[in-house]
């Protein structure tokens, strides 16, 4: 147990193609949490941007960029990048420098303007980049990697395509619900199999869009909370950002080697945990398992969740990856409406990437964010009931994983 850390305060700019610049979404939730955390700029003594590849010079030194937006006034910075798992790397260096007595009050904010169409690499000839490579070796675009995703899951365990689709019905529903989604509007599953195939088996609808888009977070201390007069805040209580081990038996792109250093060379010392042996789990579930340990908690103990849904099939293998379910036993799970709203364990009750699309940086952050206003009771017609435990889960570029878990 590291400590708690308080959210003081949440706030979004709505995702959508809006055609300006992340800075200007990043200024409008930063803005919003901090009107929601009763704090004005000058009381932040942090300010942690998650980078936006996309932006430009300003976008690789976001915590700078933000600071400067909002009006220098001597915080500290940071800035960080981890692809899709950026916005919850960057609550991770925040609640370290809470933990660690560095500040009191950090501002953590995420923003995006992205491309039309799926993302590929920022230009140049870079050999030892495993997503060029992945792109220029194999033409595994996003898309690709989703199909054959799918497809594993349905040879493996049978799922359907009809299951795929049901992802999309349920999410779509809760994003009709969400004023901060981009694309608001119910569909049926006859809607979803009636859409273009883009990597079969999946379809456009099963796919989520690239979309602009920003959130923030106001973390403080307990001490500070207190003094503030916020006697039960919403709090953070474990942030998982592990890496894979060796070996990988099963590829997850962009990772398309299962080699690693840890296996050659020079043995290991003798107090080493170091093994090249089989694993207990894979990547994304010791993502979730390190959180749970953290924490002190198991699934059994969630109230929601908030996955990563870059394609309806990633989204149920997020099932067993929290251990939601057994393995095998996601698409049943959901068939059953156990994640909709109203079920035991609803997922994505926000609308996911389904109905948001992805601003890479802001979107672990947007995840903490619907967590804070579920287990404040304050999300409206899409609250779930009760709500006590949440987590995140993502999954970013060479094996950058992330989970965050919140309490009330």
């Amino acid at each position: 147990m590291t400590g708690d850390v308080a959210v003081l305060g949440a706030g979004m700019h709505p995702w959508g193609k809006w055609g300006r610049g992340f800075v200007e979404y990043g200024t409008v939730a930063a803005r919003e949490a901090l009107a929601d955390a009763g704090l004005d700029w000058r009381q932040v003594d942090s300010i942690v941007g998650a980078d936006t590849v996309r932006g430009g010079y300003p976008g690789y030194v976001a915590g700078a960029t933000f600071a400067k937006a909002l009006g220098w006034q001597g915080a500290r910075v940071a800035s960080v990048y981890a692809a899709c798992a950026s916005g919850a790397q960057a609550v991770d260096a925040a609640r370290a420098q809470i933990l660690s007595g560095l500040a009191d009050v950090v501002l953590v904010v995420g923003a995006d303007a992205a491309p039309k169409g799926f993302f590929r690499p920022a230009g140049g000839d870079r050999p030892d980049d495993p997503d060029w490579l992945r792109f220029r070796v194999l033409g595994a675009t996003n898309p690709t990697y989703f199909g054959l995703y799918a497809r594993r899951r349905m040879a493996v365990h049978g799922d359907t395509a009809e299951d795929f689709a049901q992802v999309k019905v349920k999410n779509a529903a809760m994003g009709a619900l969400n004023p901060n989604a981009r694309y608001r509007k119910r569909v049926t599953a006859e809607e979803v199999a009636a859409s273009a195939v883009v990597a079969d088996p999946l379809r456009l609808l099963d796919i989520c869009a690239t979309s602009d888009g920003a959130a923030a977070l106001v973390l403080s201390g307990m001490e500070f909370a207190r003094r503030h007069g916020a006697v039960d805040p919403v709090r953070i209580r474990a942030v998982s950002t592990v890496t894979p081990r060796y070996p990988n038996t099963v590829l997850d792109l962009p990772d398309i080697a299962t080699d690693s250093a840890v296996a050659a060379g020079k043995p290991p010392a003798a107090d080493s945990t170091v093994a090249a042996g089989p694993v207990a789990d894979t990547f994304r579930a010791s993502i979730a398992r390190a959180a749970y340990e953290e924490a002190g908690i198991g699934p059994e103990d969630l109230s929601f969740a908030e996955v990563y849904d870059l394609s309806t099939a990633l989204e149920l293998q997020w099932y067993e990856d929290l251990g939601l379910c057994g393995e095998g036993e996601a698409a049943k799970l959901l068939r059953e409406g156990a994640t909709a709203l109203g079920g035991h364990i609803p997922v994505n009750v926000s609308g996911g990437l389904a109905s948001f699309g992805e601003a890479v940086p802001a979107q672990a952050i947007a995840q903490v964010c619907e967590l804070t206003w579920q287990l404040r009771g304050a999300a409206g017609d899409r609250q779930v009931a009760g709500a006590r435990v949440g987590v995140t889960a993502n999954q970013g570029l060479f094996g950058h994983g992330s989970a965050v878990i919140a309490v009330r």
